[in-house]
């Protein structure tokens, strides 16, 4: 809901909006999976198998990002032949809710079982869930001139995390171990780097601003240290 209240502001403002959030969204992300996701997996996982097999899961996860985000480009790049804005919307709309979804499995789980790690992996996915805001309303917006539509969809789509944890509470909270949660951390962390270097910095990069796309990306690692920091004190 956040990234939505861009249709409230100035329209030649939406680039430095588009590439601060994108690149400040990726270096969160890249920040979580190296600095707590991967050695968190890593420790649950090392009693059970060898290093080798866990970074197998990490590429599992990597590959899962992939796979994920060819489909999206593909049915969106169709979409924006036919130049409708508004199904654009309606298709980033349907992806997310479909990414969210094991999103709010995953935050409830993680905060189960380690509420440190669970807050910091809440604090990433909601950094991260900004642009995926931007990317549903402004197309809603700007095809129905309609802020209450955009504003709308966007909160579908954002409620699709708390239909996650419900699912977890009601379904998983009980069938979870170290095994499983390492593999979920792993899987996590290799979606979470291939949207940060697949997505989110590409299209950061694309607007030609590379000065601020970095900065922000730097801003975005060394608030999440920081966050790090503050929550182990």
């Amino acid at each position: 809901m956040l990234g939505a209240l861009l249709i409230f502001g100035k329209k030649e403002r939406g680039d430095t909006i588009l590439i601060s959030s994108l690149a400040f969204a990726a270096g969160v992300m890249l920040c979580v999976s190296i600095s707590d996701l991967i050695p968190e997996s890593f420790s649950t996982l090392e009693k059970y198998l060898p290093f080798i097999p866990m970074l197998c899961v990490i590429l599992i996860g990597i590959n899962i990002g992939i796979i994920l985000s060819n489909y999206i480009e593909e049915k969106v790049a169709k979409v924006e032949n036919s130049s409708s804005l508004y199904k654009i919307g309606i298709i980033s709309m349907l992806a997310i809710i479909l990414h969210n979804i094991p999103e709010g499995i995953a935050t409830y789980i993680s905060c189960e079982n380690n509420f440190h790690l669970g807050l910091k992996l809440t604090i990433a996915i909601a950094l991260h869930n900004i642009p995926e805001g931007i990317s549903i309303s402004i197309p809603i917006y700007y095809a129905t001139k309609s802020k209450k539509k955009a504003l709308c969809y966007t909160m579908i789509s954002g409620l699709s995390e708390v239909v996650g944890a419900i699912i977890a509470f009601l379904f998983l909270k009980n069938l979870t171990n170290d095994i499983f949660m390492g593999f979920l951390y792993s899987t996590i962390a290799g979606i979470m780097m291939t949207i940060s270097f697949k997505e989110l910095l590409p299209t950061s990069f694309s607007y030609q601003k590379p000065t601020k796309t970095i900065f922000y990306f730097i801003f975005g690692i060394l608030f999440m240290l920081i966050s790090h920091f503050l929550l182990s004190i």
